[in-house]
């Protein structure tokens, strides 16, 4: 869970050492780290998730079964997964080793990375853990590298590890790519939008931001007790996540209960966000998920979130308003909504809560 803007906070209580150190430790787990009683059942329903063949979505015509899946996704799951995408294997299994390549680096080398100011002052791009804003936070199980990659001249290049720059670089060319294709599609499917199929890209404006973000989960003794990342719901436009093929851990919340996000090697999997869940009046769903550890396996994801310009307005389409359906979601401005994030997600509360009429 990020979101855009790469500010220095002001001076925070000193972030814990990386939860990378502190694995294999001990067979226990520190307190600051203890989420949930232990006592949960465990999940063993895989969600349905809708799988959609993009080629065939996108063709010219489009394929009507494509379609009609996605819209099912769109407003029930709020998730699905792409096959077909047109990224190639060998450059969606070289961004992952790249990734793991850096993670399995010594400390020292991963700390020029870090995204500490003098050890004192957090900003959001870098190498360590997600903002600690109080000495009594629950933290995750997780240590993140995370980067700005688009408007590319923002690059904060010097935080970009050498073994990750070309081959991320390249990797984002791609997933722009799906994206926009994704889009279009995602506006063909509500009707009321009428024949504006660039409705969605139209938003995002001159100056939106795309961040990637890494995420690393060590093995954990006592997986119960800890949220790899706690539940919440990203408070982006939409998210495309390339996951570990080797072990699971993603999970979706629907109809009071979990479900297991299954995995597939070389598909992407699309994860929509707060902004389109609020410009779509609630019609499609930004879906609340959370990320469980092993006790066994280490999990990596490599995650690329798109954001409407920061300085943009959104609401509800004029186009799905009428006395019949009210807007359901105030007018807010993205940086402002992005800002409260980070206070919501310490404190286990959804932000678009915020939004709501």
């Amino acid at each position: 869970m990020e979101s855009a803007g790469g500010e220095a906070r002001p001076v925070l209580p000193p972030p814990p050492p990386p939860v990378q150190e502190l694995a294999g430790a001990a067979n226990d787990v520190p307190a600051r780290y203890v989420a949930r009683a232990g006592n949960e059942p465990k999940v063993t329903v895989t969600a349905p998730v809708p799988v959609i063949d993009l080629a065939r979505l996108c063709q010219p015509g489009g394929g009507a079964d494509e379609a009609s899946k996605l819209r099912l996704a769109l407003e029930s799951w709020g998730l699905f997964l792409v096959t077909n995408h047109g990224i190639e294997a060998t450059l969606m299994d070289a961004m992952m080793d790249a990734s793991r390549e850096f993670f399995r680096q010594p400390l020292q080398e991963k700390q020029k990375h870090s995204n500490m100011i003098d050890g004192k002052h957090f900003q959001l791009q870098g190498y360590g853990n997600d903002r600690v804003a109080s000495e009594d936070q629950v933290l995750d199980w997780c240590d993140r590298l995370y980067l700005l990659v688009e408007p590319q001249e923002d690059r904060s290049l010097d935080l970009w590890p050498a073994c990750l720059r070309d081959v991320l670089h390249d990797f984002t060319t791609e997933c722009t790519r799906v994206k926009d294709c994704l889009l279009r599609e995602m506006a063909k499917a509500l009707d009321e939008l009428g024949d504006d199929d660039d409705y969605f890209i139209d938003q995002f404006g001159d100056r939106a931001d795309t961040h990637a973000r890494f995420s690393y989960y060590p093995p954990c003794a006592r997986p119960d007790l800890v949220f790899g990342l706690r539940p919440h719901s990203d408070g982006t436009f939409l998210s495309l996540l390339m996951l570990d093929d080797s072990v699971g851990g993603l999970q979706v919340f629907r109809d009071g209960a979990w479900y297991d996000v299954r995995t597939r090697p070389h598909t992407l999997l699309v994860n929509l966000g707060d902004q389109i869940e609020i410009i779509s009046n609630g019609i499609f769903k930004s879906p609340v998920h959370r990320v469980v550890t092993n006790a066994e396996k280490e999990r990596l994801s490599v995650v690329l979130f798109y954001s409407i310009d920061p300085e943009r307005e959104i609401r509800p389409a004029d186009k799905l308003i009428d006395e019949n359906h009210p807007a359901l979601y105030k007018k807010v401005k993205v940086k402002e909504y992005t800002a409260g994030l980070y206070e919501h997600f310490s404190r286990g509360k959804l932000v678009k809560e915020t939004a709501k009429i």
